[in-house]
């Protein structure tokens, strides 16, 4: 499978010495969807402003499509082209007078036609179900509304990897699902998506890859049900197991079933394990 950005033995230190992440190394492939899980100070905002760009590592090396990032402005803007972020607050990255507008603002940044800019923003628009945003102002929307549009206007830019800052987070259920929604559509295997979750229910559901970063290191990087069933991981990680596994697992225990081959990802593929396991 073909890597689309790594990193090799990355540290960065803020201003004021504040050790973020220590010789890191890390590898995302392409097409993949991948949940970064880890408690409040582990690195992860800043992970992904190194990943973008944004921040310059302190020592290491980065590496987009097994090309090393010289940090130069030709280099950085093909960089920014390619891998768009999403932050955990879209006020940040809202601030043109209209939805549309601000839509379009990447794309145009491209030096993209119009007809090309127009086709972009049409197709960031029916993905995110902001049709009826497009002469709002940003600032008048509610907090789900704003999330759509700030990963519309990064959608429009077509970028090769997508990152996503807790992008469900402050919302109710509703606009959870709605969000989560939107990036099973856009995914595709041309297109890497990586998010940050405090959430592990929905980082075990939704992904094909978990990373566990705490204290600014690396602690595990695999498939859903190989992390969250170290327990001693977790533990260290202060995460807890995600509840369909952790019932599964507690019933194949009880009932001294042998261990499935697949492990149920969906409330919906539980009651189908559970149905086998205790037949009525």
């Amino acid at each position: 499978m073909k890597t689309i950005i790594s990193m090799e033995n990355i540290t960065y230190e803020y201003p004021d010495k504040t050790l973020a992440l220590k010789n890191l190394s890390l590898r995302i492939d392409k097409g993949k969807k991948i949940a970064l899980i880890g408690n409040n100070g582990a690195g992860k905002s800043t992970l992904f402003l190194l990943l973008n760009g944004i921040l310059k590592p302190t020592n290491g090396d980065l590496f987009f499509n097994e090309t090393k990032l010289t940090y130069t402005r030709t280099d950085l803007k093909k960089l920014r082209q390619k891998v768009g972020i999403v932050f955990q607050q879209p006020d940040s990255q809202l601030f043109s007078s209209s939805v549309y507008e601000d839509i379009k603002f990447g794309p145009k940044n491209l030096g993209l036609s119009a007809e090309e800019i127009q086709l972009a923003v049409n197709e960031a628009v029916r993905l995110t179900e902001t049709g009826d945003l497009k002469e709002k102002p940003p600032h008048f929307l509610s907090l789900g509304q704003k999330k759509r549009v700030a990963i519309a206007g990064i959608i429009a830019m077509n970028p090769e990897l997508m990152i996503l800052d807790e992008p469900t987070a402050g919302l109710d259920p509703y606009y959870a699902k709605k969000i989560m929604r939107i990036l099973k559509d856009i995914h595709h295997e041309n297109r890497t998506i990586l998010l940050s979750t405090h959430n592990v229910d929905l980082a075990y559901e939704w992904a094909d890859e978990i990373i566990v970063l705490h204290n600014g290191t690396i602690m595990a990087q695999g498939t859903p049900v190989e992390v969250f069933q170290n327990k001693e991981l977790l533990k260290q990680s202060h995460l807890e197991q995600p509840m369909i596994l952790e019932i599964y697992q507690q019933l194949l225990d009880k009932h001294h079933a042998a261990i499935a081959c697949e492990y149920p990802i969906s409330k919906k593929q539980l009651i189908e394990k559970l149905s086998s396991l205790l037949p009525i």
